[in-house]
């Protein structure tokens, strides 16, 4: 048996608590490297633990929708104002409308809405699946996504984003699936990403949904499988997606991309419409 000595002694105890600290609430292996997570086949119930059907018309329901509210360009160079009125988000027969329209306000020529779930529907991991008909016209850049409720890891991108449908009016029926994160992001030209081509997704409604677990973020598009974004188990850099996220609904004009090859302001109004928006929860395994 070997006497250590009180220096020895020392020295490990701290090398055990600082490998202690490094992986704290971090799986590991044998070998003590990080593991990534398994994909355990989650399901999602049937019925939705969060819905909006849409079928009061007046204003969006006060006890599931807020709104952001302003003109600041939102990070984007956006030219248009965030409003909370009916005139800009409206429900009626069945369906919410947001429209973006040439109208001044506050030193801005357009006017659109920005439906906030934030405090009245936060999630975490599910499968959230909105039916919605695209804008026509160039300039429009409709999206509906997610945002992270608390922020626990920083400022954008640190904290993640979720994109289940974005679209620019330039590229009509281009539909993109996205995840923002501190590794992947457009200002670093890291983001990850997928597209597809949606026959006549202004036109018609369309099913845009994320199946999301602890594994990864799948994207659907009318129930076919488009983009998949797997947990490396690199830490929140690479996947902050372990936070609560609510959702947006929202109809920007012009910006940094929805303005790229110029904007026709002769096609406002125009009008994203949503027939449902639900979430499932995820069954636990």
């Amino acid at each position: 048996m070997k006497i250590l000595t009180f220096g020895m002694i020392v020295l490990i105890t701290t090398q055990l608590l600082a490998c202690a600290g490094q992986r704290k609430g971090k799986p590991v292996d044998a070998s003590g490297a990080l593991q990534v997570s398994q994909d355990k086949g989650w399901a999602f119930e049937t019925k939705p633990v969060w819905a909006d059907e849409f079928d009061k018309a007046g204003k969006p329901d006060s006890t599931k929708w807020g709104y952001d509210l302003g003109g600041n360009g939102w990070g984007n160079n956006e030219l248009q104002y965030y409003t909370d009125k009916a005139a800009n988000a409206s429900v009626a027969n069945g369906i919410l409308t947001i429209t973006v329209k040439k109208e001044a306000i506050e030193g801005k020529e357009y006017t659109s809405a920005r439906l906030v779930s934030k405090g009245k529907g936060d999630f975490l991991y599910g499968r959230i699946e909105v039916k919605a008909k695209l804008p026509i016209g160039k300039g429009t850049w409709p999206a509906i996504w997610m945002l992270p409720t608390d922020r626990a890891y920083g400022g954008w991108p640190k904290s993640g984003e979720i994109d289940i449908m974005e679209h620019v009016g330039y590229a009509p029926n281009k539909v993109h699936i996205s995840i923002h994160s501190e590794a992947y992001n457009h200002v670093i030209n890291t983001q990850k990403t997928a597209t597809k081509m949606v026959d006549n997704a202004m036109t018609a409604f369309h099913v845009y949904r994320v199946d999301w677990t602890p594994y990864a973020i799948r994207g659907y598009i009318d129930n076919a499988l488009v983009f998949t974004f797997v947990n490396e188990g690199k830490g929140a850099a690479a996947w902050p997606f372990d936070k609560r996220f609510h959702l947006l609904l929202n109809v920007a004009y012009g910006g940094n991309w929805g303005g790229e090859q110029g904007i026709d302001p002769s096609i406002l109004p125009a009008k994203m419409e949503i027939d449902y928006v639900r979430v499932f929860k995820m069954v636990e395994k």
